[in-house]
């Protein structure tokens, strides 16, 4: 007799997909667009010619990223908490237009460190709820089914805009100059992911006043399973997650925004890093799909082992004395393959472990773990090449984190259940 469970499912997810595929777009979009993805692609394309213009160190510049983290540790269990309160559409949206606003105004920076910083900590503050803690909300709450793969969809947006901001903003630069690129690298979130998410970005059932906000929250955080965000501070799996994933988020966010001068100083020409960091892109897309539909199928701690392990002997072949060509495409791939992983299996394990009660808050939360490592790593790695014109000790350091990291979620255990 065959069995109809496995068909059954695969009938649900269909029908998921089927009405639920204007918010993963949306969040696509939004995310793609974001606080996220935008500064640590471009960063990188940007350092060389504000070196040039204002001679500011690589570290100086590279400081950005933790200006960004402090914000974000900050602002994310704040936008988390206000997105439970009072819906996900209306801070995602106006955090994008705030976003892409501030990011237009890095045009004008005039050589005044101070003033470059504090654009980037405005950029942060005001542009945090365009981060995955408010896109992810809708898309989890939409999908069951195939909510990992629902998620790599929505979190696509990231090696999408990955692979096409590198060259796109070296193209802009070469034409227009470096002020104008800014501009227009800025209007992309106002012009491409505002009109979508105002057509298709919405919360199921949403309440027209504040009244009937608070009490559909209140209904369905009675509804929804879970723990609460003050259960959730003295569970131990929240403390597992939040540990691990600064590692894993310090070895990937380390070397990638530093990616055009490792492979400058490993004596890769121009045309051939340009063609080289694109890899970046393509390959955070295949990490999104690829890790969407394998934690859907296997316990995701097992699958995020495997695949966050990997980049280590990447990050070990970018510190050699020789890289090949092939080489470096590989290790870069092992590299954005970790980063299309990360966010979609975050949002995947809150949902799995900790529940939807919360959700906005408690990713929140975890985000600014994440954003502690990711915003460390690339200036630890900037202050590395400044002191000794070389990425050597820090990228062997990356290694073992991705594997330290990656070695924790496996103390996460079975999934839990939870009852409405």
């Amino acid at each position: 007799m065959i069995d109809a469970e496995p068909r059954k499912r695969d009938t649900r997810g269909f029908a998921e997909f089927r009405t639920g595929w204007p918010s993963v777009l949306a969040a696509m979009l939004g995310i793609g667009l974001g606080l996220s993805p935008i500064p640590f692609y471009t960063m990188g394309i940007f350092a060389p010619i504000l070196a040039k213009q204002f001679g500011w160190s690589f570290g100086e510049i590279l400081a950005a990223f933790p200006i960004l983290t402090f914000a974000v540790l900050f602002m994310s269990p704040v936008v988390g908490l206000l997105s439970d309160r009072f819906g996900v559409r209306p801070i995602a949206l106006t955090s994008c237009v705030l976003f892409g606003l501030c990011f237009m105004a890095l045009g004008a920076s005039n050589g005044n460190l101070h003033l470059y910083y504090a654009t980037w900590a405005l950029a942060a503050v005001l542009g945090s709820g365009s981060l995955p803690i408010t896109w992810t909300r809708v898309v989890n709450n939409r999908f069951e089914v195939r909510k990992g793969m629902a998620l790599g969809f929505a979190l696509l947006g990231t090696g999408l805009f990955g692979f096409v901001i590198k060259p796109l903003a070296s193209t802009l630069i070469a034409h227009l100059g470096w002020r104008m690129a800014y501009v227009c690298v800025g209007a992309m979130p106002l012009a491409i992911a505002l009109p979508v998410g105002l057509w298709a970005f919405h919360d199921a059932g949403a309440a027209q006043n504040h009244a009937e906000r608070r009490a559909l929250a209140a209904e369905r955080a009675l509804a929804t399973p879970g723990l609460t965000f003050r259960q959730t501070l003295k569970d131990w799996r929240f403390w597992i997650l939040g540990t691990a994933f600064i590692p894993i988020s310090f070895a990937v966010g380390g070397p990638i925004p530093n990616m055009e001068n490792i492979l400058r100083l490993h004596g890769f020409a121009p045309a051939e890093i340009i063609g080289l960091t694109q890899l970046i892109g393509l390959t955070v897309i295949a990490g999104r799909v690829a890790g969407g539909w394998l934690i859907d199928r296997v316990w995701a701690p097992g699958a995020a082992f495997v695949l966050l392990s990997a980049p280590a002997a990447g990050c070990w072949m970018f510190a050699q004395a020789h890289l090949s060509h092939a080489e470096a495409a590989l290790a870069i791939s092992s590299l954005g393959f970790a980063a299309g992983v990360e966010y979609d299996l975050m949002a995947f394990l809150v949902a799995r472990y900790l529940g939807m009660k919360s959700y906005g808050a408690i990713y929140g939360t975890l985000y600014g773990f994440f954003a502690l490592g990711a915003g460390i790593g690339p200036v630890v790695f900037g202050r590395a090449y400044d002191a000794a014109k070389s990425y050597a000790q820090v990228l062997e350091l990356s290694a073992l984190l991705f594997v330290i990291g990656a070695g924790m979620l496996l103390l996460l255990g079975p999934y839990r259940r939870f009852a409405r």
